[in-house]
C-alpha cells in the first residue's frame, strides 16, 4: 500500500494531468481550484480515509468545480471544490453575511469561502432530513465538500435541461415539491432553482447546488421563493406541462406555514 506522501505526490501528478491541453482561461480556473491550501485539504481528506483518488472533472460551476473521486473501497464520490478567488468571494459574501446561521463570518475571504462549504453541507443535510432528494453529504473541510456521486461509471446524471421528459407535468409536480417541502419541512428556500440545478437519475429529479439556499426567515426569503417558482414554471411551461398559478403556490406555502406556527 502506498504511503500518504506517495499519495500526495500522485495527487499532484493527477492535478497536472487535469491541466494539460487546456486554454489559458481554463488553466487559470484550475489554478484557482487547485491552490496549495486546497491540495493540502484534499490530502487531509485522503489521510482521514474519505478519498483515495481524484480522477476527473464532472462539472464547472459559478463558485466551484465538481470532480469524480473514489474512496478506499473504490466507491464513487463527488468532490466539490470551491474556488478561493476574489470574484467568488464577492459572489458568495451576500449569502453568508445575510444568513443568521453564520453571524460574525464577515470580511475575511478565506473564512467566507470555508463558511460557504459548511453552508452547502448543512443545507444538504437539512434537505435530506426533510425527505427531499439531494446528493447525500459525506463531509467537508475548508473549501472542499464531499458528497454522493449521482450517475454511473460512464457519466454523471444529466441536468434537467438536457432530459427528454416523458411526462412533463409529473416531473413538474416533483420539482415543485422541492420548493414547497423545502420551505415547509427543511425551512429553506433554494434561491437559484432552475433546470440547471436539478439532476435527473433513473427518472427521478435530484436537487443540487444548495450553497446559496437561505433559511425561510431570511429578510427577502419570499422574494427568493417567488423567483424559484417563476423559474420552475417558465421551464416546465415551455416543456408542455400543466403548471399551477404562482399565487396559488405561494398561498399553499405561506398559509400552511402560518397554520403550523399557530398550532405551535
Amino acid at each position: 500500500m502506498p504511503s500518504y506522501d506517495e499519495k500526495y505526490a500522485y495527487l499532484e501528478q493527477r492535478v497536472d494531468a487535469l491541466k494539460t491541453n487546456k486554454t489559458g482561461d481554463e488553466r487559470q480556473t484550475d489554478g484557482e481550484v487547485f491552490d496549495k491550501k486546497t491540495l493540502m485539504t484534499i490530502y487531509d481528506l485522503m489521510k482521514a480515509g474519505f478519498i483515495d483518488t481524484v480522477r476527473y472533472p464532472i462539472s464547472t460551476g459559478k463558485e466551484g468545480n465538481v470532480f469524480f473521486a473514489v474512496d478506499e473501497d473504490g466507491d464513487p464520490l463527488a468532490l466539490k471544490i470551491f474556488r478561493t478567488s476574489t470574484s467568488t468571494f464577492k459572489n458568495v459574501g451576500k449569502y453568508i453575511e445575510g444568513d443568521p446561521r453564520f453571524k460574525g463570518v464577515v470580511g475575511n475571504r478565506w473564512k467566507l469561502i470555508y463558511a460557504w462549504a459548511n453552508k452547502e453541507f448543512s443545507n444538504l443535510r437539512r434537505y435530506a432530513d426533510a425527505g427531499i432528494p439531494v446528493p447525500e453529504p459525506v463531509t467537508f473541510d475548508k473549501n472542499c465538500l464531499l458528497m454522493e456521486y449521482i450517475g454511473d461509471e460512464y457519466s454523471p446524471a444529466p441536468q434537467l435541461k438536457d432530459v427528454k421528459l416523458e411526462d412533463p407535468t409529473e416531473m413538474y409536480d416533483e420539482v415543485l415539491s422541492f420548493i414547497i417541502d423545502g420551505w415547509k419541512d427543511a425551512h429553506l428556500v433554494h434561491g437559484d432553482l432552475s433546470e440547471y440545478n436539478v439532476l435527473v437519475w433513473e427518472g427521478q429529479p435530484i436537487l443540487i447546488d444548495c450553497g446559496q439556499a437561505m433559511t425561510n426567515d431570511f429578510y427577502n426569503a419570499k422574494d427568493l421563493l417567488i423567483r424559484d417558482i417563476a423559474n420552475v414554471n417558465r421551464f416546465f411551461k415551455n416543456r408542455g406541462a400543466d403548471i399551477i398559478d404562482p399565487d396559488k403556490i405561494m398561498d399553499e406555502i405561506l398559509n400552511s406555514t402560518d397554520e403550523e406556527e399557530e398550532e405551535e
